[in-house]
């Protein structure tokens, strides 16, 4: 989607220079980072439409939705992302007495730390309003014997108590620096030498650069969804959310969704690249408690209520199994593979043909785009 090779949007900050890298915006890449971090019972998933069928699918089966991160092409001026003039139909950004006890929110004060940074505060914020979250802040076991309760682990644990009396940049200064948060970011980083030379000054992204940002919506106790967005001075009220014991799980995700299609409208209809995803409860310790109470109640695997959990569970694992493979390829190093291919290519002679076509497909592909930005500016 940008000048990263990847069919994937990478998260990228605007921020200060930093040693952040920059990540790649998918759910087997966030899911892995938050369980480097030490988190047990979330993962990340992505959302492809904000219709009703696609909030409803989350919280399937009594499944939590802890909070959404949403990805953006950030343009200068356009969305008053770095800026607090209030425009957004969310309205100001809250400051001092204003924000609500127990939301937890920082401003990015580091490059390439917006994708960190948003997922810190969704599981921050869903630790604070849930009791079960920070207790001991660890696990002593992973066969499901923890049911569905979040585990921020003993880094974030001791993260958030560290944060909770700093104002809002201090703690955003203060995850820049934590060197546990940062090595788990970093281990991401793109292993191909052309990509990240540590002696080259990082070039300046311009007018003509997709840059990409992360903000977090999340619901809090007295109400009230709000969005998290590290370039503002402070949260931002995105509308109340009936929080009774009896209301709907996605009474606060269809708030989310307005704010969240409220910033999709002010792009182009041209503009396709945005990602969605919920941190979500992990389902594999739900399926496998439910698959003990149906054993217990003396059904075997011939029946049709266990054959479907176990199904599930195979889903599941075999989903967390690509996730594993993807990552350990985007951490390979592809570089000595491609040299050789291109002497092998060179040595017989194919390769002035194959350089040919590929500038000519790049061509037609500058063409194109060229031609998607006059159709955006035509619109305007």
């Amino acid at each position: 989607h940008n000048q990263q090779p990847t069919n994937r949007i990478m998260a990228d900050g605007i921020a200060h220079g930093s040693d952040w890298c920059t990540i790649e915006s998918d759910p087997g890449v966030f899911t892995t980072l938050i369980e480097k971090f030490g988190v047990k019972g979330a993962e990340l998933s992505e959302l492809w439409s904000l219709d009703d069928d696609s909030l409803s699918h989350l919280v399937t089966d009594g499944n939590k939705v802890y909070g959404l991160i949403f990805l953006f092409k950030w343009v200068a001026g356009h969305h008053s992302a770095s800026s607090d003039d209030g425009s957004s139909t969310a309205g100001k950004p809250l400051m001092g007495g204003d924000v609500p006890s127990g939301l937890f929110f920082a401003k990015q004060t580091v490059q390439n730390a917006c994708a960190t940074q948003a997922i810190l505060s969704v599981l921050l914020n869903a630790a604070s309003k849930d009791a079960d979250a920070s207790g001991s802040g660890t696990m002593d076991t992973d066969d499901g014997s923890s049911g569905d309760k979040l585990i921020l682990g003993d880094t974030l644990t001791n993260l958030s108590s560290f944060l909770v009396d700093l104002p809002f940049d201090m703690r955003g200064e203060s995850i820049g620096a934590s060197e546990d948060i940062r090595s788990a970011h970093n281990s991401f980083a793109r292993r191909d030498a052309f990509l990240s030379d540590p002696d080259k000054a990082r070039r300046a992204a311009t007018e003509d650069d997709d840059v990409f940002h992360f903000i977090a919506y999340v619901p809090h106790a007295n109400g009230t969804v709000y969005e998290l967005d590290g370039l503002k001075s402070g949260p931002v009220s995105c509308g109340p959310y009936d929080n009774s014991d009896d209301a709907s799980p996605l009474s606060w995700l269809t708030t989310a969704r307005t704010a969240i299609q409220d910033r999709i409208d002010k792009y182009a209809a041209t503009e396709i690249k945005f990602n969605l995803m919920g941190v979500v409860n992990d389902r594999r310790p739900v399926l496998q408690a439910k698959l003990t109470h149906l054993r217990a109640a003396g059904l075997d695997n011939s029946s049709d209520e266990v054959a479907t959990i176990l199904a599930e569970l195979a889903g599941e694992e075999e989903k967390r199994t690509k996730w594993k493979v993807e990552n350990e390829r985007r951490q390979h190093n592809y570089l000595p593979f491609c040299m050789e291919l291109i002497r092998s290519l060179a040595g017989s002679g194919k390769l002035p043909d194959i350089v040919k076509t590929a500038n000519e497909r790049q061509v037609e592909a500058r063409k194109q785009m060229m031609a998607q930005k006059m159709a955006a500016m035509q619109q305007k």
